[in-house]
């Protein structure tokens, strides 16, 4: 295993961590609690000590496996515990962004407990929320911080202007990021402004949902209750061409004897700004390429051979959403008046 230190934290980290989202099952068809424990486990032996986890997935399910697969191997000052606040939930599993001072205090409370710890090593804010100032979100987590119930502080999914009206107030040491090589956009803008200013990175969605694996086939079907059901990733014209992409990027992998897998970590793991890809799995055996991906580089001629294949294949990419995520608490009373 790879291991940096996270931006301008005083964290260690291996440069994949274990991503829990599909654990939780909410979005993803459900989940094993047995297999998400036993990938937990298989994760740590790999060299694996970043797991990234939320409140969300699964309304508290992720992070209570989470806790309880640490809790049966010990050694918890070994584990780099990653997880998130300000959403909130109803129970009719609508969710919404709130990242008001109390809404921070009764999650840190709520994640300490179900992940049965009495510290969070990095405390992420899960989405930028627009009905709530940034110093505030910012203020509270500094002092979380400076009562030491987090070690570090971090944000997701936001911009460099947000990072910037943040780091007025606070220390901002990670941003976790969408990154891979379908969906490279903010590699100009987010990436190079943690490049620039000494703060960390993990990227979610390295694989693409599962695209990225080489497992996935024009006939494979999905759950009504699993997001790629709806992606547009895999549907339509655009899927072919994203599966087309994969085919040739199976071969170009092959020339390293390594799996189209462990080529777009790798590739994830040498854009500039990023520390951790995130490997999401619920079932051990889903690890089973981890260690390929790392020890190794990708040549300058391989990296402009991958542009050319996603240039050559996919003709009508799919654009970056302008509205990702949960929406607003605005938002959402709008919608219900």
């Amino acid at each position: 295993m790879e291991y940096v230190k996270l931006g301008n934290s005083d964290l260690t980290v291996s440069r994949i961590g274990l991503g829990t989202w599909a654990m939780g099952g909410w979005m993803w068809g459900g989940t094993d609690e047995a297999q998400a424990i036993a990938a937990i486990h298989r994760a740590l032996d790999l060299g694996i000590n970043l797991i990234d986890t939320a409140p969300v997935y699964g309304f508290g399910l992720s992070e209570e496996i989470v806790g309880k697969a640490l809790a049966e191997r010990g050694r918890r000052d070994e584990v780099v515990i990653a997880t998130k606040v300000g959403l909130e939930w109803d129970d009719r599993q609508r969710v919404w962004r709130n990242a008001t001072r109390a809404r921070i205090r009764q999650e840190i409370e709520d994640s300490l407990r179900r992940l049965r710890t009495d510290y969070i090593d990095l405390y992420q804010v899960h989405w930028p929320d627009p009905d709530t100032p940034i110093e505030e979100t910012a203020e509270e987590l500094h002092r979380l911080y400076k009562e030491g119930k987090i070690r570090a502080i971090g944000v997701s999914n936001y911009t460099p202007e947000q990072m910037e009206v943040w780091r007025q107030v606070a220390p901002l040491h990670s941003n976790q990021l969408q990154l891979n090589l379908f969906q490279a956009h903010l590699l100009d803008t987010a990436f190079a402004y943690c490049a620039d200013h000494d703060i960390g990175t993990l990227t979610w969605g390295t694989l693409a949902h599962g695209l990225l694996t080489g497992k996935i086939t024009a006939d494979t079907t999905f759950p009504e209750n699993d997001l790629r059901s709806r992606h547009p990733l895999f549907k339509g014209e655009r899927s072919r061409q994203y599966l087309a992409a994969v085919e040739r990027l199976k071969a170009l992998a092959a020339e390293y004897g390594k799996t189209v897998a462990q080529l777009a970590v790798r590739w994830v793991l040498e854009q500039r700004g990023v520390s951790v890809a995130l490997w999401g799995a619920r079932r051990p055996q889903q690890l089973d390429e981890v260690e390929g991906a790392v020890g190794w580089a990708l040549s300058a001629e391989d990296l402009a051979r991958i542009r050319r294949i996603l240039d050559e294949t996919i003709t009508d990419p799919v654009e970056p959403r302008k509205k990702q995520g949960p929406p607003a608490r605005s938002e959402l009373a709008a919608k219900t008046e």
